[in-house]
């Protein structure tokens, strides 16, 4: 890559400027997360089938899954479904090449009901209605994919920084502890203010409501989960005030029971993209991406590669350096996917750092993208 493209600042981590810093995670469960995970997933299985029938992968989006919530009864100890969940699976694919059809609807219903049995502790391909409604692609965009170096199939950036900052880390590491908990669903949210060096959290977390037998119960899962969240902050060096399920009303029977380990199952509804970032996080401290990254193909949308690519190079230049990296990557379609318009950089690190990490990283550009294809990289 031609080193002129690239624009470097020097600069120490802006986050340790701010007084007040603000993170969020939606979790696995979360009904976002839900739509986001299966888009990802859709994307994966169709790449497989078009890898297995005509040797590339050809032209898909399928970041346009939608769910409805269902309705259900909770009780202490089980309760039921009342209305499943639905969920559509939209987007453009490539159904028919080369003389050669790919049934993509049922390859998309087959991943989305593979990745809920997967993933979900009580959430099942039982609780869910699935409808497959994935058009076809624009002719146009199949060209894109020809040559060793597919060109850019939009105009778009993508933004990146390494290394977490602690609150960063700390909203992170308490999504997935919490989540291990036993009687606690996926459905797990985490709100994090940080005011200097106190961080107060404010944790949602969905109990599974055939796991426990009693109120009592109840809140002993709750306190599990402010245990946990008050050991990892204390281990990021941040003193800390924790809040789990705030809009619990013990006197009006009213607490946050699941059937599924999910809100999807009465009332919340999600959409891809409307969560975190690649990197996990939803960071209004930093700059972001608004790209749904979730189920854009791997080869040519540089809204999906651009943004995990950032993360790369920022990941690269704080490991050879030690120092922050932000980085902001902008593309223009009919490119080569290795040849952006303009890659930025702000960091404490060296010129030569930085430019030995972006030709790294954009010289090995298509491998990204075969490790997108095997799930080696979280898109939420």
């Amino acid at each position: 890559m031609n080193k002129d493209r690239t624009d470097i600042e020097q600069t120490k981590d802006p986050i340790k400027n701010d007084s007040i810093e603000i993170v969020e995670r939606k979790g696995l469960g979360h009904p976002d997360s839900i739509c986001d995970g299966i888009a990802e997933s859709v994307s994966q299985a169709l790449c497989e089938a078009y890898m297995d029938k005509f040797g590339h992968v050809l032209h898909h989006n399928t970041d346009e899954v939608q769910l409805v919530a269902g309705s259900s009864k909770p009780e202490i100890g089980g309760g039921k479904q009342e209305e499943k969940i639905y969920i559509l699976l939209t987007g453009r694919a490539t159904n028919q090449f080369e003389g050669k059809t790919v049934n993509v609807n049922r390859v998309a219903k087959n991943a989305a009901r593979e990745y809920i049995e997967q993933n979900f502790k009580e959430l099942s391909t039982d609780h869910i209605e699935f409808e497959s409604k994935i058009g076809e692609t624009s002719t146009d965009l199949k060209t894109v994919f020809e040559g060793e170096v597919p060109e850019s199939n939009d105009t778009s950036f993508g933004v990146g920084h390494a290394p977490l900052s602690r609150t960063e880390k700390t909203v992170k590491r308490i999504e997935k502890q919490v989540r291990n908990i036993s009687e606690i669903g996926e459905d797990v949210k985490v709100m994090a203010i940080r005011r200097g060096e106190k961080i107060d959290l404010t944790v949602a977390s969905a109990v599974i409501a055939s796991r426990i037998s009693s109120k009592k119960e109840y809140r002993e899962a709750l306190e599990k989960v402010e245990e946990t969240a008050e050991e990892i902050a204390q281990e990021e060096g941040l003193s800390t005030e924790v809040e789990v399920n705030t809009a619990d009303d013990y006197e009006e029977d009213s607490i946050y029971i699941t059937e599924t380990g999910t809100s999807a199952e009465m009332g919340d509804d999600g959409s891809v993209g409307r969560g975190n970032r690649v990197n996990g996080l939803i960071t209004p401290n930093r700059p972001m991406s608004l790209e749904a990254a979730s189920g854009k193909n791997p080869v040519t949308h540089v809204g999906k590669i651009y943004n995990l690519l950032a993360q790369e190079i920022a990941v690269d230049i704080y490991e050879r350096s030690g120092e922050f990296a932000q980085v902001k990557i902008i593309s223009e379609i009919g490119q080569k996917i290795d040849t952006p318009q303009r890659v930025g950089v702000k960091t404490g690190a060296s010129e030569q750092t930085v430019e030995k990490a972006v030709e790294k990283q954009f010289s090995s550009i298509t491998e990204l993208t075969q490790e997108i294809i095997n799930g080696e990289h979280s898109t939420f």
